[in-house]
């Protein structure tokens, strides 16, 4: 199975800040070209942070209410840095966290995830910026027409991966809903087609109506 990688779903026209940019160039930086976080980049075209708009708008957010409703908010020392920063190098959120362009979508995501970013900078092997990848790319995997999601889960899965022939398993594909359906000779094939068709790009969930000739499960121990 080919899983498309972060390098074919980056963005590559990567907009980026110097380290000595100042406050409002970066809000016009990202209002000039409708984007809600930069990379921050050393001379070498390195990120070393990436300054969004949750960053910037600390700075409003530690001001007054012109109308004396609402008091100051109580900001740690690193979120009242950055509300009294001036350059992209102190607004910034650092490090930055990157991927590398032959990950895979799964992988990019759990990083996502585990870091609670939306987007990262994508980086060759000198640590060089090369793209953005964003949550939207990613989500793109599942706008795959369902018939090239059924032939890659027919010809890939099934038949070259398990053995299996069009007259053993059935494969319906709806809006990326994928439905299994038929007989295979042995019970165990039965989870591992059901997680191979998970993995394939662009499924949104997998059930089976299969059946079996044989059960090879080990016995219960005594």
């Amino acid at each position: 199975m080919q899983h498309r990688t972060v390098a074919e779903l980056m963005s590559r026209e990567v907009i980026s800040a110097r380290r000595e940019m100042p406050f409002k160039d970066v809000v016009r930086l990202l209002a000039d070209n409708d984007v809600t976080a930069v990379p921050v980049v050393d001379d070498l075209h390195r990120p070393v942070g990436v300054v969004s708009e949750a960053d910037l708008l600390r700075k409003s957010a530690d001001h007054a209410d012109p109308s004396g409703r609402l008091p100051l908010p109580d900001l740690d020392a690193l979120e009242r840095s950055k509300a009294e920063a001036f350059r992209a190098e102190e607004l910034m959120s650092a490090p930055a966290v990157c991927a590398r362009p032959d990950w895979t979508v799964v992988e990019a995501a759990r990083l996502m995830e585990a870091q609670g970013v939306k987007r990262l900078p994508v980086v060759d092997e000198t640590d060089r910026l090369l793209g953005i990848v964003s949550r939207g790319d990613l989500l793109r995997i599942f706008l795959r027409r369902d018939e090239a999601i059924r032939e890659e889960i027919t010809t890939d899965v099934l038949r070259r991966t398990l053995g299996l022939t069009p007259s053993d398993v059935t494969v319906e594909v709806r809006q990326g809903r994928v439905d299994l359906s038929g007989t295979v000779e042995f019970k165990s094939l039965i989870p591992v087609a059901e997680r191979l068709c998970r993995s394939v790009d662009g499924v949104v969930s997998v059930t089976h109506h299969l059946t079996y000739r044989t059960d090879d499960a080990p016995p219960p121990p005594d």
